[in-house]
């Protein structure tokens, strides 16, 4: 049964809270780290599979923008999936946007991770 109480950072798991550090300081290398070899990561509807296309994406993702990270809610799923909701601000289209960012965990790395809009 989906949980959806907004959880603090701290109580996400280690994993999660580890990526998104990485990730929201576009350190490509220790974000994709916390992946699976085979890990699949779709954003957008553009799916990025194994190492070194999962790595690729993390490294050119909104490379073109300036902006900012902030988390605005998470939620667990079950044992091992959670959702994290942030809200980006910055110089791309539009200049705000709220992602969930869903991931699935195997083996404590993630296994596959879905960015999408969050919905209004």
């Amino acid at each position: 049964m989906t949980q959806h109480t907004d959880l603090p950072s701290d109580l996400l798991p280690t994993i999660v809270r580890q990526f998104l550090a990485a990730h929201i300081a576009r350190d490509a290398d220790t974000a994709s780290s916390f992946l699976a070899e085979d890990a699949v990561i779709v954003d957008q509807d553009e799916t990025f599979r194994g190492r070194e296309e999962t790595q690729a994406f993390l490294r050119d993702a909104g490379s073109e923008f300036a902006y900012t990270t902030l988390q605005i809610g998470a939620y667990r799923v079950d044992d091992t999936h959670w959702v994290v909701t942030v809200r980006l601000e910055g110089t791309f289209p539009g200049g705000v946007a709220e992602l969930d960012y869903r991931f699935a965990l195997q083996d404590d790395l993630i296994a596959e991770l879905v960015i999408a809009n969050h919905p209004a």
